[in-house]
């Protein structure tokens, strides 16, 4: 009895470690085909002629996926390598799923300390106004040492990483173009978390 309780308990031990390692794997995947497929986004263009990249990458993604089919339908012993391989690699990334979520967490931690300083830049740069140019955030920045032999559309591609708002018409005199608006900045980041209040909303 004790004999078959041991051999199902490293049975389940073994099948929890392959599906943990499994679930690992195709985030990785996932993730590095999300960011593959975003990085085709070109930044100096707007609407459409901005999305041609991404769109093609996807189509890429979809005949490649269709040739895996058609050889696997066309040779079935392939299937067998191929689920060696996946239970090879979810093996190893199960060994590694705890450092994985340190690392994860950590990144999450600088991300939102990115967000918070950068935040207050702007604000400090708009002072009482309602917003501020990306011209006038690149000029402050490169005057500091930073960001040298950038341009304006980077900055914007970095800021729309990090889930701040930038539109296209922001007016600060009598000049729109590219900025942040200071009512963007003063709702809750999305980087951090909201906390409940029993206090009303002074909110206009």
């Amino acid at each position: 009895m004790k004999r078959r309780l041991a051999w199902w308990a490293a049975r389940s031990s073994l099948a929890d470690r392959l599906a943990r390692g499994s679930v690992s794997v195709w985030e990785r995947r996932a993730d590095a085909l999300t960011a593959w497929v975003r990085a085709g986004r070109r930044d100096d263009l707007d609407g459409w002629k901005a999305a041609l990249g991404p769109l093609f990458r996807l189509l890429l993604l979809g005949v490649l996926a269709y040739a895996v089919w058609a050889v696997v339908r066309a040779i079935p012993w392939l299937m067998w390598l191929l689920a060696g391989w996946w239970i090879r690699a979810a093996w190893r990334a199960s060994r590694d799923a705890p450092a994985e979520a340190v690392e994860h967490s950590s990144g999450q931690a600088a991300h939102a300390l990115q967000v918070t300083v950068l935040r207050q830049l702007l604000l400090d740069l708009m002072g009482t106004g309602s917003g501020v140019h990306l011209r006038t955030v690149l000029a402050h920045l490169q005057q500091h040492g930073q960001w040298e032999g950038r341009k304006v559309a980077d900055l914007r591609a970095h800021l729309t990483r990090l889930d701040i708002p930038v539109h296209r018409g922001v007016k600060v005199g009598r000049t729109p173009t590219w900025g942040v608006r200071r009512r963007d900045l003063e709702a809750p980041s999305p980087a951090e978390p909201q906390e409940a209040s029993t206090e009303p909303s002074t909110a206009a």
